[in-house]
Formats: structure tokens, sequence, C-alpha cells
């Protein structure tokens, strides 16, 4: 192959999304067809066989009355028909979320049981988040910490097993690889740091299900729609950062309280406006931007 045909076709290579992005780890593991890969990744985490996996139930949970709060799961699986597991990827540092992941964990448990059911009819609900960040509070810990429900005194019993926790922290993946710990976990997440690095070539080798993940994320990669998406995704989580700050300094500059709010939110709007100017379809402005389709409509 001589050098200029070479060098054509290296032009033309797509470049692989990230798939860090929330509306882009949701397709590559949430979608129906996505059973492998995510059941692999899964048992990774939980460390745990995982014998069955049913990704039909992935859901965007609607606004509610609940103050006005709008949750979004980024991935909901069955797992083993009778357990169901959440997860969700939070690139930009947001406040308040060891609440959130908690109110996330209690919509999906209620869930699990009909009205006419017995208490006893709930199923152990797991809630997965991962972070492009740390988390205040948890400076100390590893990068992945498990969380349950445990009597303080005496012997520490778990009161319950239908609660279950997990929160990884990707900025601590150096320290997961000094310790040596869960080399099947730390692989996985080397793959959403950088699913084209010569490691994640090496384990793809190893790993028949890691590598149909980066086959698909190849292919999300190269549809036109999905890459406006992803960019428009960075992008709000860029804006909306830049417009924490600003938000903030005017308010303090104003004397207001909530100008960091405000600053937000102004964001949102003026990212949602060009999302349908460009026609795209109102769940995933909603998804994209957090407000109500009821804001989104009227705009």
């Amino acid at each position: 192959m001589t050098d200029k045909k070479q060098k054509a076709i290296t032009e033309e290579k797509t470049p692989i999304l990230s798939p860090k992005i929330d509306v882009i780890f949701q397709i590559l593991f949430g979608e129906v067809g996505s059973e492998r890969i995510t059941k692999d990744f899964l048992s990774s985490i939980l460390e745990e066989q995982i014998e069955e996996i049913n990704l039909d139930e992935n859901i965007v949970l609607r606004r509610e009355y609940l103050k006005g709060k709008m949750g979004v799961v980024d991935v909901l699986a069955k797992i083993n028909e009778k357990e169901y597991c959440h997860i969700e990827m939070q690139v930009g540092e947001a406040n308040h979320i060891k609440e959130r992941l908690l109110y996330y964990w209690s919509r999906r448990y209620a869930k699990t049981i009909k009205e006419s059911e017995e208490y006893q009819s709930l199923k152990r609900t797991i809630s997965i988040l991962i972070t492009d960040f740390e988390v205040k509070g948890l400076e100390d810990l590893r990068m992945h910490s498990k969380w349950k429900i445990i009597e303080e005194n005496g012997k520490k019993h778990v009161l319950t097993d239908d609660l279950e926790l997990h929160i990884i922290e990707l900025p601590k993946i150096k320290k997961m690889q000094e310790t040596k710990e869960n080399s099947k976990l730390l692989k996985w997440l080397k793959f959403l740091e950088n699913p084209e690095s010569e490691e994640v070539e090496i384990y793809m080798k190893e790993n028949v299900n890691m590598k149909e993940a980066r086959t698909k994320l190849e292919g999300i990669s190269e549809d036109a729609r999905m890459q406006r998406i992803a960019e428009l995704r960075e992008k709000a989580i860029l804006d909306e950062k830049e417009a924490e700050y600003t938000g903030y300094i005017k308010g303090v500059e104003d004397g207001k309280k909530d100008g960091k709010k405000e600053g937000k939110e102004d964001e949102k709007l003026t990212i949602a406006k060009k999302m349908k100017e460009e026609n795209m379809d109102i769940s995933l402005i909603v998804k994209i931007t957090g407000l109500s389709k009821e804001t989104i409509d009227s705009l």
C-alpha cells in the first residue's frame, strides 16, 4: 500500500465517540442486543455470576410532582429474572450526587412491588454510579466502594440485601492499578477511559465481550446523528459548568443567593432552543437538558 493510500484511509477513519458520554453509554450498554456486553460489565462490578440479563425495561423516569425533579436512568437491567440494577454514568460534577443516587434507587425499588402484593415481594435493587470526578466526602476510599445498610454497634450486621449501592470514581483508576484489585473491572474501566488504547487492544484479545463493545461503539460513532447528539451533550456539560460559574459570580455581584441556579437554567434553555431548531426529538432534548417537555414545547 502506498503512503498516499494509507494517508487517505487514516484521514477517513471516524473518531470513536467517548463511552463516558451518557447518551453513548446508554446505547452501548442499555440497548437491546447489548446483553452479552452488559452482562460481562456488570459481573465485573458486582463480582457475582449473572445467568440472565434483560434490557427490555430501559426507560426514562418521567417528570413527577416530587419537587419537579426529573430522573434519568442510563441503563436499567433485570438480572437473573428477579433483581434490578441501574447504572448512571455522570461526567459533569453534580451537587448532591449521593442523594440523587438514593433517589434513583428508591424509585426503582418501589417499582418492584405491585399495589396488591405483600412487602416480601420487593426485589433486590442495585444502583451503580460511575463518575468522571471524585465524589466529595469519599476522598479516602477506594475507586470502587460498595454500600449497604448496617447496624452501627456490635457486629455490624447488614439489615437487608435489598439495598446495594456502588460508586465508581474513574479519576482514582491509578490507585486501583497500584493495589492490583479486581483486574476484570479495571480493564472495563480502562475501556471507558480510552477504548482505542493499546492496553484495550490487548484486553479485547482476551475478552470477546469487550471486543463486541468496541465494534458496537465504532458503529455508533459512524452515525452522523449520534455524532451530533454527542457533540451537543458534551457542549451541554461544558456550558453548564461555565453557566454555573458565571451565574454564581453574577449572583454574588447582584447579592442573590440563587445566581448559580439561574445561570444553569438559562444555559439549558439556550441549548434546548438550538436543538429544537435542528428538529431533534423532544424526548432526546429532555434527556440532554433535563428540562420538562412542557418547558421545551413553550420555546
